[in-house]
């Protein structure tokens, strides 16, 4: 499939949206990936809150222009929290995106994320593992937050899954996938060593909300140019890596430094519809 020409001016004209704006974005998310969602966030151009104190959400979310909820290091006390904010963002208008880590670890996991989708999100972003399992509702084995599954082994369960939940499904992977039910197109930026690093799921996770936060009316638009985007900065950021770690650190400055001409030539987008 041929890259898709005019991809790369949407992405650039997105994220130069979201420089001039940068959206206030409230993530809700792990232990683990709190700092590096915040530093790809700030990267871009956003603004990150990492605020998930229930007694705040009333005051605070209503001044967000995108929420992201992460359920990685799940709690009960935290559930609550993103489900009073997820309803709130839903009443209100505001985009949100949910990333269902390891949903089927655990049948509290899946039985949250399965209410957390009732409250509407805009995007759910997860690995193939992680969507074929919310598609199918199922308790199968799985490895934690890694995929024994390939992105294109999950496009139909995707395009279901999108379409009982009226959210864009986003399939993490060699390819991204990302369909609204309907259409499906691909993503093909991004390098293999970012699977080493912990919390890059989670980091584009909130980048899709960042986009969307700037145009939540073409979310499915905004998530496939995030992710493409992403997974540009990551392909920068490894000619100039020695391994993992540094990878995190050029990862960040590739994603802060990106520039018109290198976004319209390398955003790599194919329709698979």
């Amino acid at each position: 499939m041929e890259r898709e020409t005019g991809r790369g001016q949407k992405a650039w004209k997105l994220l130069t949206e979201l420089r001039e704006r940068s959206p206030l974005i409230q993530c809700i998310t792990n232990f683990v990936s709190m700092d590096l969602m915040a530093n790809t966030l700030l990267a871009a151009g956003a603004s990150p809150a990492m605020l998930h104190s229930l007694q705040e959400i009333p005051d605070f979310t209503p001044h967000a222009h995108a929420l992201c909820i992460n359920v990685g290091t799940l709690s009960p006390d935290w559930l609550s929290s993103m489900k009073s904010a997820a309803s709130l963002a839903t009443q209100l208008g505001k985009p949100w995106v949910l990333d269902p880590v390891a949903v089927s670890a655990s049948d509290f996991r899946m039985k949250a994320c399965l209410e957390l989708i009732e409250l509407k999100p805009t995007v759910i972003r997860g690995n193939a593992s992680e969507i074929l399992a919310l598609s199918n509702a199922s308790m199968g084995p799985d490895k934690g937050v890694d995929s024994s599954h390939r992105s294109v082994d999950a496009v139909e369960a995707a395009k279901s899954l999108a379409q009982a939940s009226s959210a864009i499904v986003a399939v993490s992977g060699a390819v991204d996938i990302i369909t609204d039910g309907q259409q499906v197109v691909g993503v093909n930026n991004g390098v293999a060593m970012l699977q080493q690093i912990t919390a890059t799921g989670c980091a584009v996770t909130a980048l899709i909300a960042a986009f969307v936060a700037v145009d939540s009316l073409h979310a499915f638009e905004a998530t496939a140019s995030a992710l493409s985007i992403f997974g540009l900065a990551g392909e920068i950021g490894m000619d100039m890596a020695r391994g993992p770690a540094s990878l995190r650190m050029h990862l960040i400055d590739s994603l802060y430094g990106l520039d018109q001409a290198t976004v319209f030539s390398r955003v790599n987008i194919t329709n698979m519809s």
